[in-house]
């Protein structure tokens, strides 16, 4: 029976998944889109401030033999309340979009510990700035422009864009009412070029 000699040490290279990074990329919106922009942010705090009223309303609940307890509103309970309301007071507006304003104020009552916040006022002096929202999917790159909910937006794009995925994100409104598209992309971490070696010694 022949005999087969192994070599006094084998290297075997383990390489390392990929891995990626969040990150957060910010460009200007062309200002043709912001009157669109400000009717659908418009359309956002109404269900924020829709959202604000019923989770102070609906988180008290009466126990018998004991009183009243506040057991808060989740993000789920509200998002099926506010279906009809969406639809009539917000007719314009991304259901993801919706549903992304319920949660970030779910997410805001549970850290700050409240189950009311403050209104998101739509003009006067106390405006709050235009926001709107959207979920992974809703947003992507496609001939050259951002397309969302129907409508494509130029952008000034100095990241390149095409190259990326895009996740979760928003429009938001600066001080001067200049418009930003927000994204959140996936950026592969550069390889370190580790490699592991495993010693097979000889028999």
């Amino acid at each position: 029976m022949p005999t087969v000699e192994l070599p006094s040490k084998v290297v075997i290279k383990a390489t390392m998944d990929k891995q990626t990074n969040l990150k957060t990329l910010s460009v200007r919106v062309r200002d043709k889109h912001s009157a669109l922009l400000r009717q659908w942010a418009f359309e956002v705090n109404q269900v924020w401030n829709e959202a604000n009223s019923r989770s102070a309303e609906l988180s008290w609940v009466p126990i018998p033999g004991f009183g009243w307890m506040n057991l808060g509103t989740s993000a789920f309970d509200l998002q099926k309340d506010l279906k009809d309301f969406s639809k009539e007071r917000a007719p314009n507006l991304h259901s993801h979009s919706v549903q992304e304003v319920i949660a970030v104020h779910a997410k805001s009552r549970k850290q700050f510990k409240t189950n009311k916040l403050r209104w998101r006022c739509s003009g006067g002096a106390k405006r709050a700035l235009g926001w709107v929202p959207f979920k992974v999917g809703s947003a992507v790159w496609k001939e050259g422009q951002v397309r969302f909910n129907g409508h494509f937006f130029k952008v000034w794009d100095s990241y390149g864009l095409a190259q990326y995925t895009f996740r979760s994100g928003s429009f938001s409104e600066d001080s001067r009412g200049r418009w930003y598209f927000n994204v959140v992309i996936e950026v592969p971490v550069a390889p370190n070029g580790m490699t592991s070696a495993v010693g097979i010694p000889r028999s």
